[in-house]
């Protein structure tokens, strides 16, 4: 797989190969601990798209997935500090095992708020899978069953996850450049 020329703008944090690992490993514990329940496969919009695909196909069994898009940073760096759903799921969730892919926790705002609003649908159980987490920025805390990644407190991109945007298509994590971040 080639990389972007544009990919110059970041550091390499997580390699692909380290991706592909870590998923695989992911993969296998989350086909143990459901199997033969009636699961769920939440995929948070837009940052987990590419970690989502790739798990999925990881895991060993029959499941559904759903979409459900929330947004609190916008277009920049920091969080606004307000949660608003952009796109909610299309089937209800009562009475299933629900597991919640992110691709980054970091001041758990987002998430404490997703946990909140499933849980008044009444499914049989939530779990958390997350490519990454960032403990550094958290103010609430929010338990992770089943983590990619612990990384320092720098801004991320790659893989899914974007600024403004734009690198969502990298196959690797990374951070941008300080040259970079001096251009915007």
């Amino acid at each position: 797989m080639s990389v972007p020329v544009f990919a110059d703008d970041v550091e390499i944090l997580i390699s692909m190969e380290e991706l592909k690992a870590r998923i695989a490993v992911l993969g296998e514990k989350i086909t143990r601990d459901y199997f033969g329940e009636p699961l769920t496969v939440l995929l948070i919009l837009k940052g987990s798209f590419m970690f989502g695909a790739d798990l999925i196909r990881a895991i060993d069994l029959p499941l559904s997935v759903d979409f459900m898009g929330l947004a609190s940073y916008g277009a920049d760096t920091e969080s606004s500090g307000v949660v608003r759903i952009t796109q909610d799921l299309s089937n209800p969730v009562k009475d299933r095992h629900v597991l919640i892919v992110e691709d980054i926790v970091d001041t758990g705002l987002t998430m404490k708020y997703l946990l909140e609003n499933l849980g008044s649908r009444k499914p049989s159980s939530v779990k958390i899978c997350s490519l990454l987490e960032k403990p550094a920025r958290s103010s609430y805390e929010i338990e992770i069953d089943y983590l990619g990644f612990t990384i320092p407190d720098k801004f991320v991109v790659g893989y899914g996850l974007d600024h403004a945007e734009r690198y969502r298509n990298l196959p690797f994590v990374g951070v941008l450049t300080r040259d970079c971040m001096e251009r915007r």
